[in-house]
């Protein structure tokens, strides 16, 4: 499946269907994240039933502490 994210367009293995599967396929923790899918943020409680699709717009924001 090939998607664009975050600009970029990517090839994603095929066993990758939802938004959860997505963020642990880059190692980005969930409660740190916000995914936006073709113009929609996507809320934290629907990840795991959030299916993505072949040429979805994907947008992940995540947040790292510092200081």
């Amino acid at each position: 499946m090939r998607c664009i994210i975050n600009g970029e367009m990517i090839d994603l293995p095929a066993h990758i269907r939802t938004v959860a599967q997505l963020l642990q396929h880059f190692r980005i923790h969930e409660k740190i994240a916000i995914v936006e899918i073709n113009a929609n943020i996507i809320m934290k409680e629907t990840y795991e039933h959030t299916a993505i699709a072949d040429g979805d717009r994907i947008e992940i924001v995540h947040f790292v502490g510092g200081g």
